[in-house]
């Protein structure tokens, strides 16, 4: 498949305030992809209702997650940055997939169980068939490649067998690609800073636990001091690193803001205490983070020109996603 052919597509939900695991595990790679082929970047706000939002913080949230994506480089000529409901082809095509996915596959979604809790009887609906509008998301444009973490991955594979399954039931090979995962090279999920056996998220919570974007130069510093570690040096090797998580996280967050890889920050900072090596953490974090914070906070004081970028991305995508559309009711058989 030549480059031409390749299209990216990904979603963030607007949960507001993203941190540093959003910019370094996505947004990251995002900014990276587009200089590479074709993108869509969407601010997935169906998918944040399926557990209940306050409907004016969503809305801030659907407008600072666009300034976020902006602020981090992403650039609206070269992608398509648009909210998921404002093209309703996501909704209709989600609902069609839903006639096609099977019960059973929806059962092995750990996610679900994960989130649904301990009483999943009372779970929205929404967040039970949340993988189907994930599969249309990627399907309503054909979308050749998803870059995934590995928390992801099973509903990419999903979205596979979704695919296959409308091909094969209406007889129509090939209609629906069969989307392709981006793994990220050397990327290592960012840990929280309290606890390295967990995810940095926004729902942990103490703020210490996580560098947001729009934290300022001396929040991050006093976060980095007060981030978990332990009384060993350095070691040589990563192997020595196994079982020291949080030293591990450290690391490797400062492999991932200067671009080197593990083993070079081990060369250059091993037998090096952590009291030395925070104080350069901090140094690279304000460097790359801070000027990222100043500019989500500039654009979200202009919600006129943020609104602007969503409709012009809303415009490009409703024409890929109807064209596509027109096609799959023919297929359906539906007028």
């Amino acid at each position: 498949m030549s480059d031409k052919k390749k299209l990216v597509f990904s979603g963030v939900q607007p949960t507001g305030n993203l941190h540093l695991g959003n910019l370094l595990g996505a947004i990251k790679n995002f900014v990276s992809l587009q200089k590479e082929m074709e993108c869509i970047y969407c601010v997935v706000d169906l998918h944040a209702i399926t557990v209940m939002q306050d409907p004016k913080k969503l809305k801030e949230n659907i407008l600072e997650t666009t300034a976020s994506f902006l602020a981090s480089g992403l650039d609206s000529d070269k992608s398509i940055i648009f909210n998921q409901s404002s093209v309703s082809g996501h909704a209709e095509l989600a609902w069609i997939l839903n006639c096609v996915a099977r019960l059973g596959w929806l059962n092995r979604m750990t996610q679900f169980k994960d989130k649904a809790g301990s009483d999943k009887e009372k779970a929205s609906v929404g967040l039970y068939i949340y993988p189907n509008l994930m599969a249309a998301d990627i399907l309503l444009y054909k979308a050749t490649h998803v870059p995934v973490g590995a928390d992801q991955k099973q509903h990419l594979e999903l979205c596979r067998d979704i695919a296959q399954k409308f091909n094969n039931d209406f007889s129509c090979e090939n209609f629906f690609p069969l989307p392709e995962p981006l793994i990220q090279k050397n990327i290592s999920r960012v840990m929280s800073l309290r606890d390295g056996t967990k995810k940095m998220s926004k729902s942990e919570d103490s703020d210490y636990s996580r560098i947001n974007l729009k934290d300022t130069a001396d929040e991050i510093s006093k976060k980095v001091k007060k981030a978990k570690t332990d009384s060993l040096p350095i070691p040589e090797t990563e192997k020595e690193l196994e079982k020291r998580l949080e030293a591990l996280n450290l690391l490797n967050i400062y492999s991932e803001i200067t671009n080197k890889s593990l083993k070079e920050v081990l060369k250059e900072m091993s037998g090096k205490d952590f009291s030395y090596f925070k104080n350069k953490l901090s140094e690279v974090l304000v460097d790359s983070v801070c000027p990222i914070g100043k500019k989500i906070k500039e654009l979200m004081s202009d919600k006129v020109y943020l609104q602007k970028v969503l409709i012009k991305g809303k415009e490009k995508a409703s024409k890929k996603a109807e064209e596509n559309l027109k096609k799959i009711r023919e297929i359906v058989g539906l007028l």
